[in-house]
Parts: structure tokens; sequence; C-alpha cells
């Protein structure tokens, strides 16, 4: 039985844990949590012992036969849980699954492992598991899925964010869902009420520090180049990474040139900034900037970027603290720089 993520919680609650599981994939946090699930219905059916087997070798798969075959020192159920880091059994492991599954067992078997190539999903063990038991994949959470993944965290944990918010908080966590379910945390112990607006998370879930790198942005694109400059400095001294500020600056730098051609091909500008997905709260600074900017100063902006990341990464000259400060500068004061 093939099972999404979303559905385990659901199939535990109404079919109570299968004999066997195995759960699978790249996104470690969903992996986890899975896993967690099952463990925890396995308890609850009566697993009052768990035996883990790692698996370095191929000799270590003689366990898994060792303990399906073992009665409990009490002749309870137990939960024995197979950690299988690269995905691929082999030979050895195929075989010890199949003969385990050919087992008269009341015990509850989970394997988690590493992501599973589409070869061995046509495998006998990997067919023989999901047969007898479950099958979750977590695969990974793209950026077009990750908001509606939001979304779901947020409503879990009694929250209603709106569609500001969710993307801000996407756009803040970058694909790391572990960094989204802390801010859904941080979230939850710090909003009054169920409503998250986008200045809820301004307030509460951007970066805690004095300096951030959203502020920097927002004061650069409201044409501030004395407090843009004091805020880049102060990332520098709280030791902000390079990258970071970059990302951040590149980001907008990016969606003004995408709006200053939707311009010159005659869009009118609101209609512009809601196609691109540009918050309420930011069509201002938007506007502003690209009143001070030409086609040629936002190529120049991408130019120093590229100067930047040349500079982390060692293949172009300077110090990217310095190309950072042009950069802000220039964003900035536009094109009469």
């Amino acid at each position: 039985m093939q099972l999404k993520p979303e559905q385990l919680a659901q199939q535990l609650k109404q079919h109570g844990a299968q004999c066997c599981y195995l759960v699978s994939g790249e996104e470690a946090l969903i992996v986890q949590e899975c896993a967690d699930a099952i463990r925890a219905a396995a308890r609850a059916a009566g697993c009052t012992e768990r035996e883990v087997i790692e698996i370095a070798s191929p000799g270590d798969w003689q366990a898994l036969l060792q303990s399906g075959g073992a009665m409990s020192l009490f002749a309870e159920r137990k939960l024995i849980e197979v950690r299988l880091p690269s995905g691929k059994p082999g030979t050895e492991g195929s075989k010890a699954i199949v003969e385990y599954l050919a087992m008269d067992t009341d015990d509850i078997l989970l394997i988690v492992a590493g992501k599973i190539d589409r070869q061995s999903q046509k495998s006998k063990w990997y067919t023989g598991l999901d047969k007898a038991g479950a099958v979750i994949t977590a695969w990974p959470i793209g950026a077009n899925e990750l908001p509606r993944w939001l979304t779901q965290r947020l409503k879990i944990a009694g929250l209603e964010a709106d569609r500001e918010a969710v993307q801000m908080l996407a756009e803040r966590v970058e694909g790391n869902l572990l960094a989204a379910v802390q801010e859904v945390e941080k979230l939850k112990l710090l909003v009054t009420g169920k409503q998250v607006t986008a200045q809820t998370v301004m307030d509460t879930v951007l970066d805690n520090a004095r300096y951030n790198t959203f502020g920097l942005v927002d004061t650069a694109l409201a044409g501030d180049a004395r407090g843009a400059l004091r805020t880049l400095r102060g990332l520098q001294a709280e030791s902000t990474q390079p990258p970071v500020v970059l990302w951040t600056l590149v980001r907008d730098i990016k969606l003004l040139a995408t709006l200053a051609e939707d311009q010159r091909q005659g869009v009118p500008i609101a209609q512009a900034m809601n196609q691109r997905g540009v918050w309420r709260n930011r069509t201002s600074l938007m506007q502003r900037a690209l009143q001070r900017h030409t086609v040629s100063s936002l190529e120049r902006l991408q130019s120093l970027a590229y100067a930047v990341d040349g500079s982390v990464k060692g293949f172009a000259p300077g110090d990217p603290w310095d190309h950072l400060e042009r950069m802000v500068a220039e964003l900035a004061l536009g094109a009469q720089r």
C-alpha cells in the first residue's frame, strides 16, 4: 500500500499499525515525523520492546532474521527498526527482507531508508513490503509546493495565515523544512489569536538580531542610502555571511528588472506587480525604486551581484563587503547615483 506522508496519520487512526512499513526519501524531517508516528502506533498496538538494527554491511541483515525468529522474553510484540541510509539493501538485504516477510511473526517491521531508485522499486523486496504493509516516500518539497505545505503546518498549529504571510515565510526558510517548523512553532508561541499576517511575520519571525537582510533591502528600495549602508555594516558586525545578504538583494533586483520590462511592454505597473506576486505592503517601495532606476542601472546592479559572488568564491578580485556597499548604495540612489 502506497501512502503519502500526509495520509499516514489518518491511516494509523482508522486502521492501526500494519505489520511492516518502509519510510524512505531525502526529506529528513518528513521521514523522521513519519517514523515517529509509526513508533507511537506500534506502542499503542502493544509493542513494548524496540530493537534497532543499523545496516552498515551485508552481514548486518542476519540480525533481522534472528530478531524475526526470536521470541520476546515476555512473549510480547516488538518493533524491529531497520536503518538503511543508502536505500539499497543489496543481495543479502533483499533476501533477508523477503525471508522475513514470509515468517509467521506478530512483530512490526519499520525500515527507515534513504532515497530508493526506480529500479529498486520493481524489486521483490520492495513490492513485498508494498503488498504486506505500507510504503511512504518523502519527496522533496519544491518551491511551488512550499506555501501549501506551510499553510497546512500553520493549520495544524491552530493558526491561519494570509497569502502574503505564507509567501514571506516561504522565502524566509528557503526550502529548509526544519527551519520552517521552527518558525511555525515560534509563531504559535508569540502570536496573540489565530490570524497571521505579513506584518506578524515581520514582527515575530524575521531575524531577532538588531539588523536583518529584509530590512536592509526595504531601506535601500525606499531610497535611504545612508540608512541602508548603516544596516549593511551592522549585518557585517553581527557576522552575517555575504551570500545571505546577496541572496536577498538579488531577489528584489531581479524582480525590479522584470517589472521594468513589463512596464516597457506596456503592462500597467499595478497589474505587473499583482502578476509577479509583490506583497501589497511593498508595492510603494517597488514603485519608488522603479522611478529611480533605468534598464542600464538595473543591469549594473546585476553585474555588481556577479562581482560579490565571484569575490566570495575566490575567482574575482575585491572584498565582497566592499562590493555589497556599492551595490546597496546604487540600489538606493538609482540611475542618478
